[in-house]
């Protein structure tokens, strides 16, 4: 990843030329099933593009790679802080967002705070340092991912607590005859006096 610094174009426009390269010879007439095949791709396509003379280089890239990797510095000892971390108090529909994705979560934490933790491969939740969920990463947009058992555990939530709240059974009341009525006020059948 290249972040380059505000108002420099030149360095935006060697990322676009990149990009704008891979776009034009690599890119056209290839599908992928994901990162992970992307990667494959690019890796093999990149190995023979390499070898190909470069004429502003005046060499092949891959004659280069010795002399880059001598003047590179070691790597540092801590490796990188590297995909997704974020935070927040789970919901009562039991779902944590990540890009546009839906991912389940056990709901006994619902109103408890989670952090949400992806990587390229998998998105997990943590609540109080205990997974909550762990699921494959998708790719595709707008997809709703539920674990059987989130669901099923959402299901005998609901149940008990309508069952709390559903009122109590309202006791019988007496239905009296309205001859009773007559005989009270005095009158008749017919509706006259007795």
């Amino acid at each position: 990843m290249v972040v380059c610094k505000p108002a420099d174009p030149e360095a935006k426009g060697l990322v676009e030329r990149v990009h704008d390269y891979l776009e034009r010879s690599f890119l056209p007439g290839r599908s992928f099933d994901g990162p992970a095949d992307f990667n494959v791709q690019l890796g093999a396509w990149i190995a023979v593009v390499n070898t190909r003379t470069r004429r502003a280089l005046g060499c092949a890239p891959a004659d280069r790679i010795a002399a880059d990797k001598q003047a590179m510095l070691a790597l540092p000892p801590v490796a990188p802080a590297t995909g997704w971390r974020s935070s927040a108090r789970l919901a009562r529909d039991h779902y944590v967002r990540l890009d546009s994705n839906d991912y389940s979560v056990h709901p006994g934490v619902i109103g408890r705070r989670v952090e949400v933790v992806a990587d390229l491969a998998r998105v997990r939740v943590l609540c109080a340092g205990q997974v909550a969920a762990d699921h494959e990463r998708a790719w595709a947009w707008h997809q709703t991912i539920t674990e059987p058992e989130h669901h099923a555990a959402a299901k005998a939530l609901r149940r008990q607590r309508v069952g709390v709240l559903r009122p109590a059974a309202q006791p019988e009341v007496e239905q009296r005859s309205l001859a009773l009525y007559d005989a009270v006020l005095g009158t008749g059948a017919d509706g006259g006096a007795a």
